[in-house]
C-alpha cells in the first residue's frame, strides 16, 4: 500500500515539476532524475533541428535605419475627436459674419469650426439683451455614411432664441483664422476687440470682435450635442448654450 502511494506522489511530481541534479558528491550513489523538454522529441526530431539553419541577426545599420523611419512616423490625430470640457471661440469683424470654433486644445487647430450667416452686430445685439441660445440642425440623409460624426457635418440651419437665422457652413481652418485664434490663444475667458491686421483685405469690414470662453459638452445621442459656456462664478444658468441636432 505504502509503495503505490509512493509510485504515485512521484509520477504525480514528474508530471508538474522539474527534478534537480543531486550534488556531486551523491551522483555516484543514485542516478539524478531530471525531465527536460528534450525528451519530448525523438532523436529523429533531434536531427532535423540541428540541420536547420540559424536565422542571421540584423546588422546594426538595419537596425538605424529602421529606428529613424519610425522615429518619423508620427500618429494621426483624430480631428473630431472632443472631450468633456473644450474651449470655444466666437469670432467675427464688426461688419462680416460669426465664426465659431472649438478647440480641444488650444494650441491646436480647431475640431469643429463653422461660419454662421448671422451678422456680427446682430449677434452681439443679442447677446447684450440676455441669454443666447443658438440650435445648429443638419438633415440625416440617407446616402451619407454611418459612421460621419455630428461635428463633422458641412450644412446646418441656423436658429438663435427661436428665429431663423439662415444657414451655418463647416470650414477649414486657413491663415486668417489660425492667425485670430493663436492671437487669442492666451486668454481663458473674456470678450474684447482685435484691429484689423494689415494686408488681410479685411479692414472694410471693421475691427474683429471676439468672445472665448470654456464649453461644458453634453453628448444625448449621436445625432445631438449640447455646449454650455461655463461661467467662472458659477451664478445662474450658461449665457449661450450652442445645440447641434441631426434630424
Amino acid at each position: 500500500m505504502s509503495n503505490s502511494l509512493h509510485d504515485s506522489s512521484s509520477s504525480f511530481s514528474r508530471r508538474y515539476f522539474t527534478w534537480k541534479n543531486k550534488p556531486q558528491e551523491e551522483q555516484h550513489h543514485q542516478e539524478p532524475l531530471s525531465f527536460t523538454l528534450s525528451s519530448r522529441f525523438s532523436e529523429e526530431d533531434k536531427q532535423d533541428s540541428l540541420k536547420k539553419p540559424e536565422k542571421k541577426k540584423p546588422s546594426a545599420s538595419k537596425l538605424r535605419t529602421a529606428l529613424t523611419v519610425i522615429g518619423r512616423i508620427r500618429p494621426t490625430t483624430n480631428r473630431s475627436r472632443l472631450g468633456g470640457r473644450v474651449v470655444g471661440t466666437l469670432f467675427g469683424y464688426r461688419r462680416g459674419h460669426v465664426y465659431f470654433a472649438l478647440q480641444e486644445d488650444p494650441k491646436q487647430n480647431p475640431t469643429f469650426l463653422i461660419e454662421l450667416s448671422t451678422p456680427t452686430s446682430v449677434l452681439v445685439r443679442e447677446m447684450a439683451s440676455g441669454l443666447v441660445r443658438i440650435a445648429l440642425e443638419c438633415e440625416r440623409k440617407a446616402e451619407r455614411k454611418k459612421n460621419c460624426k455630428l461635428v463633422e457635418e458641412a450644412l446646418w440651419r441656423t436658429y438663435c432664441n427661436g428665429k431663423k437665422c439662415g444657414y451655418a457652413s463647416r470650414r477649414e481652418c486657413g491663415a486668417e483664422e489660425q492667425r485670430i485664434l493663436k492671437a487669442v490663444e492666451p486668454i481663458t475667458m473674456g470678450a474684447g476687440v482685435l484691429p484689423a491686421a494689415e494686408g488681410s483685405g479685411n479692414g472694410s469690414e471693421g475691427e474683429l470682435m471676439y468672445m472665448r470662453a470654456r464649453f461644458e459638452r453634453v453628448i444625448g445621442s449621436k445625432d445631438s450635442e449640447a455646449f454650455y459656456m461655463m461661467s467662472p462664478d458659477c451664478n445662474g444658468g450658461p449665457e449661450l448654450s450652442i445645440y447641434l441636432l441631426r434630424i
